[in-house]
């Protein structure tokens, strides 16, 4: 630091100097990926110590119930001899840890396995690596999706999309500007639009939300990463469960947000030292990897989704063997995990699967 300035914000108004206002999602993708001081580089942020909680850190039943899914996935596939389960912005390691210990049920499941970690974080690679010491399966970490090799493979992404930078267009009485970051007046870091509308732009929104009205602001994330999981799924006959927070279909609206020390933060403030994310678009999602010929299925709410994975019966297997106080853990964790409202996550996250037509209906999305 320097006078009281953070190395990435002291980048950032160089950069906004040289260049003029950066669109929010170049402000983003510095912010947490900056190989030098983005969020992710640096920071370990989930847990009681770190920023905020994900779902496999609220309890085991999380993560044993995605390594039902994946197991179940891999029988529908054909029970393949050689199979990469991979997941994307693996955490500390708690879901993969709890999917492989719950999986291991399931006659030649771990023989098939090779786990593959795609992780930009030093500090969270180091903590998987260290989750994971005794998983008994072989293991690999790659700093992208594009690194793991080809094969048969179940892709599992739980807050990883959220997480993505997103684009943000304003609407104005001449069409839709985008939305850049800036400093103003007095110093600060302060939101602000383009001088010139988007060529063409109307085009790219969908039908359902052209109607907007001025002050409306529409978000995207680039359709890339959808179409690569939907083209690995399509060349190489695999899945893809992705269970993140956002929206059933497109929707106007401003999600961005950032979070430091488990409450809302500015997200303008303290760049590279605050988790930013936004909600994700599942629409625009599922319609990306179907366009290159992946079939999807849902979203369902979380809820729902790990009820028809055996939530309940799960839980009351735990408290079978379980004291009171351990009892009433588990009680708030499974109401935590699936309820609605602002503490709940059952509602506001969303689960979407992906997988290749010859798969049909794939677990927990039966009709």
């Amino acid at each position: 630091m320097s006078d009281g300035i953070l190395p990435l914000e002291a980048e950032i108004r160089r950069l906004i100097a040289r260049a003029g206002p950066m669109p929010v999602s170049e402000y983003m993708s510095l912010c947490l990926a900056d190989p030098r001081h983005g969020y992710y580089i640096t920071h370990d942020p989930i847990g009681s110590a770190g920023d905020f909680t994900t779902a496999p850190e609220i309890s085991q039943i999380f993560g044993e119930l995605i390594g039902l899914w994946a197991a179940a996935t891999w029988r529908q596939m054909g029970a393949p001899e050689n199979v990469r389960l991979v997941e994307l912005g693996p955490g500390r390691g708690t879901m993969m840890r709890d999917a492989l210990r719950a999986a291991a049920v399931v006659p030649g499941f771990h023989n098939a396995l090779v786990v593959h970690m795609v992780e930009i974080s030093p500090a969270l690679q180091a903590r998987q690596r260290r989750t994971l010491d005794q998983a008994g399966v072989p293991m690999l970490w790659h700093s992208s999706f594009e690194e793991v090799p080809p094969g048969p493979l179940i892709v599992l992404a739980n807050e990883f999309f959220d997480a993505l930078p997103i684009h943000q267009a304003v609407k104005q009485d001449d069409g839709w500007h985008e939305r850049m970051v800036d400093v103003d007046g007095v110093g600060n870091f302060a939101f602000t639009i383009g001088p010139d509308a988007i060529p063409l732009f109307d085009k790219a929104v969908p039908p359902a939300l052209r109607e907007a009205l001025e002050g409306d602001i529409f978000e995207w994330r680039p359709d890339r990463p959808a179409l690569e999981l939907g083209r690995r799924i399509v060349r190489e006959k695999g899945a893809a469960l992705v269970i993140d927070y956002g929206h059933a279909t497109s929707a106007l609206g401003d999600t961005l947000q950032a979070v430091g020390a488990h409450s809302f933060a500015d997200p303008l403030a303290t760049p590279g030292m605050i988790d930013l994310t936004a909600h994700v678009d599942f629409e625009a999602l599922a319609q990306a990897a179907e366009s290159i010929g992946a079939n999807a299925h849902g979203p369902l709410d979380q809820g729902e989704f790990l009820w028809r994975l055996g939530l309940e019966m799960r839980a009351s297997s735990l408290k079978r063997h379980a004291t009171q106080s351990q009892i009433y853990d588990i009680d708030a964790a499974v109401t935590r995990l699936t309820a609605g409202g602002r503490d709940g996550m059952g509602r506001l996250f969303k689960v979407l699967a992906l997988g290749h037509p010859s798969l049909g209906e794939l677990p927990g999305f039966e009709t």
